[in-house]
């Protein structure tokens, strides 16, 4: 049962718990860090009952949501039922989804959907519907039936616009841009054991400033972690900053070993990590070699509907095989009318760089696309530290296992939104003392008359990733990227330790924590699951249950565990 809806400010003394506490501190019931459809979603379900600040890194649009093409899934038609949607993504994920939240997510998923239309988001109809299924239903890749929910090819940017305008308009919501959070404050600050999150620390990107956060609740909702390597389909804000700050805070980490690469992101020379739906596929486009054959059926009986994993290796094997720069994915046997009805953006984004989609294939790339590990969590959102949860593609829930299927991303963050959301309302104190946390020190830090050292190390690093830590992996390799990785890490500490902080110096440290987490996951799992191939050990462990893999940091502050089999 939810409390009812408390009154913003609180009148008389607590009044000044509202106000700024200093020119650089701030205090509010729950700290949102991120501002896509995780984060926003989220702060619309608490928003009746707290207040609530919402930290973007950039404009509140800037994240991957904007950018999110396909749609949503949801169990809608009666053709469909709850049970295939949970058996087409334990298949996907190959057999190492937790049942648990997979079921969890499927059934909630019309509720889901229900209340995205109830804020107006222009979903797509069928024209054939009626009052009790309405929407036009898409199929994509692992899908057994269509169940996609769209609002044509530009789904993320219709949830991104309803949730942010509705969000920036609410009382009890105040958003932050420009914001890059550099790590969270646990009690350890006041000589706790570092077993709650009390707020972060946060750069003000437009004043150089570094203010502070006060908050009895932390949610995490940054997103993934692409951005580690060279080539991606994800805004440049996929830094993977709530993964390496929950690592250095305590608390554990899940399956960093599955990267999922998109198969089919646009190739040209001045396209920048535009993606082509998977939705293309799912309505019946071909891949293609450059001399116009198909070739997905030598590899997967599903053809070009199989999984990601199994598409993205394909063509990477046939770029291999034939050193190609590209491989082409056609759909214009379904012609000019379809194509412009159901892929409207797509197709004036390939005419602005001179493809015309309706007469002629896409040269299309695979590149990183979404992190299916993350920070482990309940089926609430919680973490290992009290006070802090994680939601969307930064959190380890589950329920993608080795690899994510096809629209359960956005579903994912409004399902744990909403759960989460739940979860912080029916703990709520009537009244809690802040404890102020510490002004950040900048003793003896000077600004850096070097940066080129930092923009070197970005790039090395998200090569290094792309060459030895990729599509395809051998031990020889990862343990090699493994060294390099160290030395940057090395590098970054000290550079951190020394100069005043920067946009790009925190995103890098951020990036290089992630990529030594996905490196160990990747050594340690020595089979080839979903989206993690090794030629190493290139089957199956089929000894007994398939296990996660779980990364506990020296400062391990957990307080509660999920069951399960795992490597500790």
């Amino acid at each position: 049962m939810l409390t009812p809806p408390r009154q913003f400010p609180p009148s008389g003394t607590a009044r000044k718990r509202w106000e700024k506490m200093s020119e650089n501190s701030f205090q509010y019931d729950v700290l949102i860090i991120g501002s896509g459809a995780a984060g926003l979603s989220t702060a619309l379900k608490l928003a009746p009952h707290v207040k609530v600040a919402v930290l973007s890194k950039g404009k509140i649009d800037d994240g991957s949501t904007n950018w999110a093409q396909g749609g949503i899934a949801a169990v809608l038609d009666a053709a469909d039922s709850i049970e295939n949607h949970v058996r087409d993504t334990l298949v996907a994920g190959a057999d190492l989804c937790k049942r648990e939240t997979v079921e969890f997510v499927a059934t909630n998923a019309p509720k889901a959907i229900a209340w995205l239309d109830e804020l107006g988001i222009q979903l797509t109809r069928d024209p054939n519907g009626d009052n009790n299924q309405p929407f036009h239903l898409t199929r994509e890749g692992g899908h057994s039936h269509r169940r996609i929910v769209h609002a044509a090819d530009a789904t993320g940017r219709a949830v991104q616009t309803t949730l942010q305008g509705q969000a920036v308009n609410h009382p009890n919501i105040d958003v932050f841009e420009n914001y890059l959070a550099i790590d969270l404050v646990t009690d350890r600050k006041f000589g706790g054991e570092g077993r709650r999150c009390i707020g972060a620390y946060a750069l003000d990107l437009g004043t150089g400033k570094v203010k502070s956060f006060n908050a009895r609740t932390v949610i995490l909702a940054t997103g993934g972690a692409s951005k580690v390597y060279r080539f991606t389909s994800n805004p440049d804000g996929s830094t993977g900053d709530g993964i390496a700050m929950a690592w250095r805070a305590g608390c554990r980490v899940m399956n960093m070993e599955f990267s999922q690469f998109h198969p089919t992101c646009l190739y040209h020379p001045q396209a920048k990590s535009f993606l082509i739906s998977e939705a293309v596929r799912g309505e019946g486009g071909k891949l293609l070699l450059p001399d116009g054959t198909r070739f997905m059926d030598r590899f997967d009986e599903r053809g070009e509907l199989a999984p990601r994993d199994i598409v993205a290796r394909a063509i990477d094997h046939e770029l291999k095989r034939l050193g190609a720069d590209c491989v082409y994915l056609d759909i214009t046997h379904k012609g000019a009318d379809f194509i412009k009805e159901h892929f409207p953006t797509i197709y004036e984004n390939c005419l602005s760089y001179g493809i015309d989609m309706t007469q002629q294939p896409i040269p299309v790339v695979p590149a990183a696309h979404y992190t299916c590990g993350g920070v482990l969590t309940d089926l609430r959102g919680r973490t290992d530290l009290t006070g802090l949860y994680a939601i969307g593609e930064c959190a380890g829930t589950g329920l993608h296992g080795a690899n994510r299927l096809a629209s359960n991303s956005l579903l994912e963050c409004l399902v744990f939104g909403e759960a989460a959301a739940k979860d912080i309302i029916e703990a709520l104190p009537v009244e809690d003392l802040f404890k102020p946390i510490p002004d950040w020190d900048e003793t003896g830090i000077t600004d850096s008359d070097e940066e080129v050292i930092v923009a070197h190390n970005w790039e090395q690093l998200r090569n290094v990733m792309w060459d030895f830590v990729g599509i395809v992996r051998t031990t020889k390799r990862m343990q090699r990227a493994q060294h390099r990785v160290d030395l940057l890490l090395s590098e970054i500490d000290e550079y951190y330790g020394n100069f005043r902080v920067t946009n790009d110096l925190l995103e890098l440290r951020n990036l290089s924590v992630v990529a030594k987490l996905i490196i160990q996951s990747a050594l340690w799992r020595r089979e080839s699951r979903g989206l993690h191939y090794t030629t190493d050990y290139p089957d199956l462990d089929e000894s007994g249950t398939p296990r996660q893999t779980i990364l506990v940091p020296e400062n391990f502050a957990g307080r509660w565990v999920i069951s399960g089999q795992w490597k500790t």
